[in-house]
C-alpha cells in the first residue's frame, strides 16, 4: 500500500511539474555499488578473504542486526564488511531549457532505476552549465525513494549527482552521471553499522518537440 501510494504521489508531481514544459526522455545503464557493514556479536565470519554471496544483501544485513540487537551484552563482537556491485537500467523524464542565465539552467527530473533488490524513483534537480555549445556540466542534489528495501533498512536516499552531457544534435545527448549516496540505508545505523548505494549511470535522452539536424 506504501509503495502504491508512494508511486501515485510521484505521479501526480511529475505530471504538474512537466505541464507546458519541453521535455526530455532519458534511458540508459545504471551501474549500482553497494556498501555495507554490520557488527555482529554472534555472526559467523569466513575464516579466510573469501566474500559472502551476492544473493541478498538486505537479508543478510537484516540478520545480522537482528542478532546484533538480541545479544547487545556480550563482550566479544565481530565486524562483516563488503561490498558489491548490480547492474540495471534506468528510464526517466526531464524538464529541459528552464534558463537561469546566460551559462546556466535548471533540470527538474524523475528517474525510475531498476536494479535487483534496489528499485527505486529518483528524483533530482540539477543545475547544468554550459561549457561549450555541445558540453554540459551538471550538479545537484537528488532523492530516491527505494521500493524494495528489506526490513531494517530505510526507504528514502538523499544524494548528490555530477554528470556531463554532450548534444551529438538538437534533440539528443549523451550523458554520463554520478549518483552519490548520502543517507546510511541501515535503520539505527551509524559509523560501524551502515548501508550506502551509489550508481553510476550511462545512457542517452532525446529532447521532444525539438529540431533534427
Amino acid at each position: 500500500m506504501k509503495r502504491q501510494i508512494t508511486i501515485s504521489v510521484l505521479m501526480c508531481f511529475i505530471a504538474t511539474l512537466t505541464y507546458g514544459q519541453t521535455l526530455k526522455v532519458t534511458g540508459g545503464v545504471n551501474f549500482m555499488d553497494i556498501n555495507y557493514a554490520v557488527t555482529s556479536p554472534n555472526i559467523e565470519l569466513p575464516t579466510d578473504d573469501t566474500p559472502m554471496p551476492d544473493t541478498d544483501v538486505t537479508a543478510k544485513l537484516s540478520a545480522s542486526k537482528a542478532s546484533t540487537s538480541l545479544n547487545e551484552s556480550s563482550l566479544e563482537s565481530s565486524r562483516f564488511s563488503d561490498s558489491s556491485n548490480k547492474t540495471g537500467f534506468y528510464l526517466g523524464l526531464a524538464i529541459a531549457d528552464i534558463s537561469l542565465s546566460n551559462k546556466f539552467e535548471l533540470q527538474p527530473e524523475a528517474r525510475f532505476v531498476v536494479v535487483k533488490d534496489f528499485n527505486q524513483i529518483q528524483v533530482p534537480v540539477l543545475v547544468s552549465y554550459r561549457i561549450t555549445e555541445h558540453f554540459k556540466a551538471q550538479a545537484g542534489p537528488s532523492l530516491g525513494f527505494l521500493f524494495d528495501a528489506g526490513e531494517g533498512v530505510k526507504s528514502t536516499n538523499f544524494a548528490i549527482d555530477f554528470g556531463l552531457s554532450y548534444n551529438i544534435s538538437e534533440a539528443m545527448a549523451i550523458e554520463a552521471r554520478y549518483d552519490w549516496g548520502q543517507t546510511n540505508l541501515l535503520e539505527g545505523g551509524d559509523s560501524a553499522n551502515y548501508l550506502k548505494i551509489n550508481n553510476i549511470q550511462v545512457g542517452v535522452s532525446y529532447k521532444l518537440g525539438a529540431k533534427k539536424l
